[in-house]
């Protein structure tokens, strides 16, 4: 069985998705479609023959570029390969699509290719065009949700290790972290937290991060990861701290880089992003926390011992499937209200749990 399998959403969704590929890897060959920043995210992937990149924001946009995805879909499939040079198969079609993003646009990309099996969330856009539609199960986390898709209803619920998130940094990857940790930490006998302050979404931005650095910088090092929106924010953070004690990774490392350096982090400190699902395909324990949105929607935190932080009994939360930019009331009383000292206690009892 060849299947294609379509995740052109977020990051941490991309994540979310490798328990599926995982699982379909077990009956043939699997091509992923996704977005550059994704492709990047599932390099050395074992479980994937191929990545199709599908840019829509610039190369892709359009018409054009939707017609032109549709020919690389088509040449991969026939092909099983991007190479050309390879003669065709129609045996050797893809069986099966799996919406993992359910947007109207990505169904009629893949109904356009001649893939004849569909299979999608009873709950998506693109639902319409589907041949056959899962049950989205509110109640699981994404990560359970997706593995569904894979599934008929009958069969036995997911093992836990069934549902671990996997990326696979490179040895380069882990050449650039340890230059990095060599540079920034003086004292490698001490273990060192994982601070991600960062999010494309304004109002899931915890704001103390400063401060609980301070507060574990007298047991830990202290590294912030994040992207190149965060360097100015991972700047001040690292400045709180005593040279040789402190390194900011913000826009230093590639994704994977990135996953690789949580990966070796005692705890990882983060919002509700990103880096909360490259903790949990790298085990590292999490203390997330959560304002406009909650654990509930799906996207908490995996790996043992993890826990998260969020203000109960708020009329107004959750607000908001992803976080607005800027609190609807103009209160942001989800975020402030979530001290140092609340996540400072919190990463005592995850350090705990994951010994």
């Amino acid at each position: 069985m060849t299947s294609l399998v379509v995740q052109t959403s977020f990051l941490g969704d991309v994540v979310l998705t490798t328990p599926l590929i995982a699982e379909l890897a077990k009956r043939g060959p699997v091509d992923v479609l996704t977005t550059p920043e994704g492709s990047t995210l599932l390099r050395n992937n074992p479980d994937i023959r191929n990545v199709i990149v599908y840019d829509r924001r610039d190369a892709d946009k359009g018409i054009a570029g939707f017609a032109r995805t549709v020919g690389r879909i088509r040449h991969t499939g026939l092909y099983g390969s991007l190479d050309s040079s390879r003669a065709p198969s129609l045996n050797h079609f893809y069986e099966a699509a799996y919406l993992a993003q359910g947007s109207f646009r990505s169904a009629l990309l893949v109904a356009s290719t001649g893939v004849k099996k569909r299979v999608g969330f009873n709950t998506s856009e693109g639902r319409r065009l589907y041949t056959d539609q899962v049950e989205y199960k509110a109640d699981k986390h994404h990560a359970e949700r997706l593995w569904w898709l894979s599934m008929n209803s009958c069969a036995e619920p997911p093992e836990p290790q069934q549902l671990q998130p996997r990326l696979y940094p490179s040895a380069d990857d882990e050449q650039a972290i340890e230059t990095f940790l060599l540079e920034n930490l003086r004292d490698r006998s001490r273990p060192f937290v994982a601070l991600a302050p960062g999010s494309a979404w304004g109002t899931k931005r915890w704001p103390f991060y400063p401060e609980i650095a301070v507060k574990l910088g007298s047991e830990f090092n202290i590294v912030v990861v994040g992207g190149n929106a965060d360097v100015e924010l991972g700047n001040t953070i690292v400045a709180q701290l005593p040279e040789g004690c402190a390194g900011n990774a913000a826009g230093r490392l590639g994704i994977l880089a990135s996953a690789a350096m949580i990966g070796r982090a005692a705890l990882l400190v983060t919002n509700d992003s990103a880096p909360q699902h490259l903790a949990s395909a790298m085990g590292t324990p999490t203390v997330g926390i959560f304002g406009p949105t909650v654990p509930e929607f799906g996207f908490g935190p995996l790996a043992h011992g993890s826990t998260t932080a969020g203000v109960d009994g708020l009329a107004c939360r959750p607000c908001d499937r992803h976080g607005p930019q800027q609190c609807p009331l103009g209160h942001w009383r989800c975020m402030r209200e979530v001290s140092s000292d609340d996540v400072l206690d919190l990463t005592a009892l995850t350090l705990s749990r994951a010994s």
